[in-house]
C-alpha cells in the first residue's frame, strides 16, 4: 500500500462517524469535545534519550492540570463515549497513557501518579515483561494494577512493525503473525493480570490498513490508538484515536498549547514513517 493510499484511508477513518454497530447514534458526532491523550514512554531524573521525560517535567504537567481545572479521566471513559455507553467527556478532560512498559514507570512514575491520584493506561507488549532488563516485571505490573490507578492494555506481543512484516511475509505467514500480535498479547495480559484487555496501541504509531483494523475488531479490541499531534474529537473512529507523543521539551508554554482547544483543531491524522530511528517523534521501545 503506497503512502497516498495510507493517508486517504486515515482521512476517511478519521472523518467517518462512529459505526452504528458500536451502539452510538447519529447525534453523538454532532457533540463537541476535545480530549488530549498524553503519551509518555519512560522517566528519569535527567534526560537520557529522546523518549525520556524527567520526573520534574512530569510533575509540572500534573501540577498544571490540577491548578487549571483539568480533569484526568480513565481512557476507557473516553472510549465508552465512542461506543455509546457514556455521555460526552466533560470540558477540560485529559487522558494519560504510557507505552512499552519501561521499568521507570514503576520506579519514577508511580510515586508521582499516587501523589496526584490520577488514572493512567499502560500499553504493554508482553514479550518484554520479566524478560528484558529495561522492562517491568509481571509482579510490578500486578502491583501497579492493584493501586487502582493503572489499567493495562495491549501494545502487540513483541512491538513489531506491521507494515514491514506484511511486505516480507507470505499471506499465510502474515496472518499467523497478526494472530500472535493481537490475540497472544491480549491472552497473556489477561492471564497474568486478570481483567479485560480490549484496547491496543499500534507500535511505532504506525498506520494500520483496513484489513488489520478489522482483524483487531475480530480479536476483541474495541479501540485502537496511534500518534497524531491533536486531541481526540467526536469525528474520530474509535479504532484510530490520536495521542500526543510527549518529549521532555513539551513543558511550560508548549504544554499549555497542547491543552488549549483553540490550538488543537480537528484535522486528518498524520502518521510518522514506520521504522525504528526514522522519525524522531515515533514510538520506540
Amino acid at each position: 500500500m503506497n503512502r497516498l493510499k495510507q493517508l486517504l484511508i486515515a482521512l476517511l477513518l478519521c472523518l467517518s462517524p462512529v459505526p452504528a454497530s458500536s451502539g452510538s447514534n447519529a447525534t453523538q458526532t454532532s457533540q463537541s469535545f476535545q480530549v488530549p491523550i498524553l503519551l509518555y514512554h519512560r522517566f528519569d531524573t535527567a534526560v537520557t534519550d529522546s523518549m525520556t521525560v524527567t520526573t520534574a517535567v512530569l510533575e509540572s504537567h500534573l501540577a498544571y492540570l490540577r491548578a487549571n481545572g483539568f480533569r484526568v479521566i480513565p481512557l476507557h471513559r473516553l472510549v465508552d463515549w465512542y461506543l455509546g455507553k457514556a455521555p460526552a467527556p466533560a470540558p477540560k478532560s485529559v487522558v494519560l497513557v504510557a507505552d512499552d512498559g519501561h521499568r521507570s514507570i514503576y520506579t519514577w512514575m508511580l510515586p508521582i501518579i499516587r501523589k496526584y491520584n490520577v488514572p493512567v493506561t499502560l500499553f504493554i507488549y508482553p514479550s518484554a515483561i520479566s524478560n528484558a532488563n529495561y522492562a517491568l516485571t509481571w509482579d510490578q505490573l500486578r502491583a501497579l494494577k492493584k493501586t487502582g490507578l493503572f489499567d493495562i492494555q495491549s501494545h502487540s506481543y513483541w512491538h513489531p512493525n506491521f507494515i514491514k512484516e506484511r511486505k516480507k511475509l507470505s499471506q499465510e505467514e502474515y496472518q499467523k503473525f497478526v494472530d500472535i500480535q493481537l490475540k497472544k498479547s491480549k491472552g497473556k495480559l489477561e492471564q497474568e493480570l486478570g481483567g479485560q484487555v480490549d484496547m491496543i496501541a499500534w507500535p511505532f504509531g504506525g498506520l494500520p490498513d483496513l484489513d488489520l483494523l478489522e482483524q483487531a475488531r475480530k480479536a476483541g479490541y474495541v479501540a485502537a490508538f496511534t500518534i497524531a499531534h491533536r486531541a481526540a474529537v467526536p469525528q474520530d473512529s474509535p479504532m484510530l484515536l490520536p495521542r500526543f507523543l510527549l518529549h521532555n521539551s513539551d513543558k511550560g508554554k508548549v504544554f499549555e498549547t497542547i491543552l488549549n482547544p483553540s490550538t488543537t483543531a480537528h484535522s486528518a491524522l498524520v502518521y510518522p514513517q514506520s521504522g525504528r530511528g526514522k522519525t524522531p517523534r515515533g514510538t520506540q521501545r
